[in-house]
């Protein structure tokens, strides 16, 4: 049983963003700082990546636990009401992802993921970028 309103449970997940989020924006920031340069959402790659990186063919993704479901991570909760919708919601976004993923790697792209719980250390994200990113 949910423990606010349809009403008030709706106003709450359409402010959910779906880009500039802050583990997106505290990625974007240390890229910069390393002297990576990038564009964002890029409309025709598959997916729109969070970050694209053209010149070493590198396609970023600033992935949500929750939404993305990371395994084993305490953010990636289910939710206890509306069990039904949640567990299809969650299965067709992780075959999205993996169907965006193999659709980014035939045009011979590299794709890299950064999860949300992994922003909370910054010395590791940017040892992350460099290790994707060949630095």
């Amino acid at each position: 049983m949910d423990i606010v309103s349809p009403d008030r449970r709706s106003q709450m997940m359409r402010r959910i963003r779906g880009k500039d989020t802050l583990p997106e924006l505290l990625v974007r920031k240390i890229a910069h700082r390393l002297g990576y340069r990038f564009r964002l959402h890029v409309p025709d790659l598959p997916g729109r990546p969070d970050l694209v990186f053209p010149r070493r063919k590198v396609a970023l993704f600033v992935h949500g636990c929750f939404w993305h479901r990371h395994d084993y991570c305490r953010y990636a909760y289910s939710p206890k009401s509306n069990i039904e919708f949640w567990g299809n919601k969650f299965q067709n976004n992780v075959a999205r992802d993996k169907r965006v993923q193999g659709e980014l790697e035939a045009m011979g792209w590299k794709v890299a993921i950064i999860w949300e719980c992994e922003t909370v250390d910054l010395a590791s994200v940017a040892e992350k970028l460099k290790g994707c990113l060949g630095s």
